[in-house]
């Protein structure tokens, strides 16, 4: 019988080579998530990994300019603790463009946001180069507070509408008006040569909710992410990630239909959620002018303003009705009310929580509750922090030791 062929394994040196990278991305993790900071031997208890190999890769970490060492001190018997954070000086921008502002965030490995620029123009129907020229100003002043020594690894920008799943392209954005548009054409040399990568405004939003700060978790692991300016967004968020469908365009809450044969929508179809929920329709529902914000249609409500009290109930009967569905097909707990129709959830979350418990046919053996994300330009956070994930990810790709593709803008 002939001798089975043998299937060389991969050289020890190339094993070697992974097992570091996986072990420096979770010793990294490790820090990242830690509520207060651990010590190297906290970080070896924490991970199963044994001292001596901790030792080495938090120097490699420290050294690549990913974790930041702090004063040694001693609690306890044995040697000094030196605590660890990650790093203050790795960086991520975060842009995002929306039918009624810009915004920019220059946000840290900590999850502290360094710098913040943004203006408030009326970009419904506009041209993408103009509405994009208008990060210019934003951008250079968020780059301008990089700390010393300190860099922007990557950049990513936050749309209302349906982005590509390379993240290249927005396929379509009913409320502005684009369709199959670039963005890095125009936005690319801004950036000084950091690489951007595009997403679903209420996805990242929802990342940033479910993960405040890389690689720790927020309050919330399980839950649906409405996200309400002038049109409606939405995401599905299931053990703390987003759940983006198989390609990529899942999350499209707004465009769900609450009233067939109802109102017509920008996006071709008609009776859809954002019909009724959203800032514009709710305010010329309410007889107000169009600049006028959901907090003061939401005070006006309070006032006895009758069109706007109209205009209110029938957003949150929509909202309940739509969101039951959502929840009787994934099971989440709970729903997030974020961007402008934050400002509404108290308001809100009376009537949707009686249309949920009314309308999920689990709600006697499950509690569902809204809750409010209280940061009003949370796409851009989300794009800063997703791109700060992946960092956290795949940390080899990041250290600042001359042998990876580090970004060049430096401090």
């Amino acid at each position: 019988m002939p001798a089975l062929p043998v299937t060389a394994g991969p050289p020890a040196s190339a094993r070697q080579s992974s097992v570091r990278a996986t072990n420096l991305g979770v010793v990294l993790r490790c820090v990242c998530a830690a509520p207060e900071p651990l010590s190297r031997a906290g970080v070896a208890a924490a991970t199963g990994l044994t001292r001596s190999t901790v030792s080495r890769l938090v120097d490699d970490l420290v050294g690549g300019g990913l974790v930041e060492e702090g004063t040694a001190t001693t609690v306890g018997p044995g040697r000094p603790g030196t605590p660890l954070t990650p790093s203050g000086r790795v960086c991520a921008l975060g842009l995002q463009v929306n039918a009624a502002h810009v915004a920019v965030r220059l946000i840290d490995l900590r999850g502290v946001v360094r710098a913040e620029s943004r203006s408030e123009p009326d970009l419904v129907g506009s041209e993408p180069a103009a509405a994009l020229r208008l990060l210019d100003g934003h951008v250079r002043e968020c780059l301008g507070a990089v700390p010393e020594g300190g860099r922007v690894v990557a950049a990513g920008m936050a749309l209302p509408g349906v982005v590509d799943s390379a993240g290249e392209r927005l396929l379509t954005a009913p409320n502005l008006g684009w369709r199959e548009v670039a963005p890095a054409r125009w936005v690319h040399p801004l950036l000084q040569g950091v690489p951007l990568t595009l997403g679903n405004e209420a996805n990242l939003a929802a990342h940033a909710f479910a993960q405040p700060a890389p690689g720790r978790a927020g309050p919330f692991s399980h839950f649906v992410y409405v996200s309400g300016e002038i049109g409606i967004g939405g995401a599905v968020v299931v053990d703390a990630e987003v759940q983006a469908g198989r390609h990529g365009f899942a999350g499209e809450l707004g465009h769900m239909t609450f009233r067939p044969g109802g109102d017509p929508c920008p996006c071709g179809s008609d009776g859809c959620l954002e019909r009724y929920a959203g800032r514009l329709a709710m305010t010329r529902r309410a007889g107000l002018p169009d600049g006028t914000t959901l907090a003061e249609l939401g005070a006006l409500a309070q006032q006895g303003h009758p069109g706007s009290r109209e205009a209110l109930d029938l957003a949150a009967e929509a909202l309940g009705v739509v969101l039951a569905g959502v929840v009787n097909l994934l099971d989440v707990p709970t729903v997030v009310l974020g961007g402008e129709i934050g400002d509404l959830a108290p308001q809100l979350a009376p009537v949707v929580e009686e249309r949920l418990r009314a309308r999920v046919l689990a709600a006697e053996w499950m509690s569902v509750a809204v809750a409010r994300d209280e940061d009003d330009v949370a796409g851009a956070t989300g794009g800063a922090l997703r791109r700060l994930t992946d960092v956290v990810a795949e940390p080899v790709a990041h250290l600042a030791d001359g042998r990876h593709g580090v970004p060049p803008v430096l401090a």
